[in-house]
């Protein structure tokens, strides 16, 4: 708790059961571009060959709600996506990079163990290795996999992040918990592009977070009208969830919302130059996109913002900025703004 964690769990690693799973998704295609999911292989359910030595797994929950999120911060979020000229970040993304503060603070949990046990094997992960993270999660009790794939639990919802630390120490197991989904299917409903393509199956090419984060090339025409004003990832399974009602605040003062991020018009974001970009993402997740792919996300948005209705005058600074930004753009910014004009009236 004085790290920041909310919850901790420990399970074996013994993944065996998920092997199946794990090979029929790659099998299908389903992590787009995502070459690392494939390249690792069963490496990811199996922790004991990835750092040998191996025999425990302790799980960590980090609730990622700032501080002054208000309590029906869903539906202000669903609002938001009805304001067509701005840009939405999502939730998780608009504080700082949650690689940097899990990371440092299992390795300060893991010293705080050596300090009672002594020196012991041990390798801290958050999302940056081949590791099964949900599945760890699930079977640590930290909370159950939800239809959208991610680990939902009774108190937390699904706001936070998840770290692990594997570890040469035989640790006594926590209790996996019974999924509470039942028959809702929020989720699969609200999903913009349908990624959820049945219970528990997601399909990765067709999600907005992979398509605004991990696809690096043209994002596919028929999706891009489904992106609305997304611009960093999407939280719509999440916010449709009525687990989320009970979403914990964070401790940290690391998660709470950088300038610049939130309730910002896509105008103003194309504005920035690449200096500002980096400026303006120091520190925080979006940085390791780069600024033509954000220019991207956002030239996108302003074409679905030309197709929602706007006045004559919000059009016409749409694009006179998209006209502006045509000139010195790359190939790729090139292509989509060319369809961001082909909007009607243009």
């Amino acid at each position: 708790m004085e790290l920041g964690f909310s919850q901790i769990g420990v399970t074996g690693v013994d993944l065996t059961t998920a092997e199946p799973g794990l090979m029929d998704w790659l099998g299908s295609g389903f992590h787009g571009e995502m070459a690392y999911m494939a390249a690792h292989g069963l490496k990811r359910a199996r922790p004991a060959e990835l750092v040998p030595g191996t025999v425990s797994v302790i799980t960590a929950r980090m609730d990622y709600l700032s501080a002054g999120t208000p309590q029906h911060w869903q539906t202000i979020e669903f609002e938001r996506l009805k304001q067509p000229t701005e840009g939405i970040v999502s939730v998780y993304a608009r504080g700082r990079d949650y690689h940097k503060v899990m990371r440092q603070r299992l390795q300060k949990l893991s010293d705080r163990i050596a300090q009672h046990l002594g020196p012991f094997g041990h390798r801290v992960f958050t999302d940056s290795a081949p590791v099964l993270e949900a599945e760890l999660a699930a079977r640590s009790g930290q909370g159950w996999r939800g239809k959208h794939t991610l680990v939902l639990s009774r108190e937390a919802g699904s706001m936070f992040f998840l770290g692990e630390i594997y570890v040469s120490l035989a640790l006594p197991q926590s209790e996996p918990l019974s999924a509470h989904c039942g028959t809702c299917q929020a989720c699969i409903e609200v999903c913009p592009t349908q990624a959820i393509v049945a219970p528990y199956r997601l399909d990765a090419r067709r999600c907005i977070s992979y398509l605004t984060i991990e696809h690096a090339g043209p994002i596919p025409l028929a999706l891009r009208p489904l992106i609305g004003n997304r611009i960093y990832g999407c939280d719509d399974c999440q916010l449709a969830c009525p687990w989320n009602k009970y979403a914990q605040r964070s401790s940290l003062p690391d998660f709470d919302e950088r300038q610049g991020l939130s309730g910002v018009q896509l105008l103003q974001l194309l504005a920035w130059t690449e200096a500002e970009y980096l400026r303006l993402t120091e520190g925080g997740p979006i940085r390791r996109i780069g600024h033509e792919r954000w220019q991207r996300n956002i030239v996108v948005a302003m074409g679905n913002a030309l197709r929602a209705g706007l006045s004559v005058a919000d059009q016409a600074d749409l694009r006179a900025a998209l006209n502006q930004a045509h000139g010195s753009a790359s190939d790729l910014l090139r292509e989509h703004i060319q369809w961001a004009l082909e909007a009607p009236g243009g």
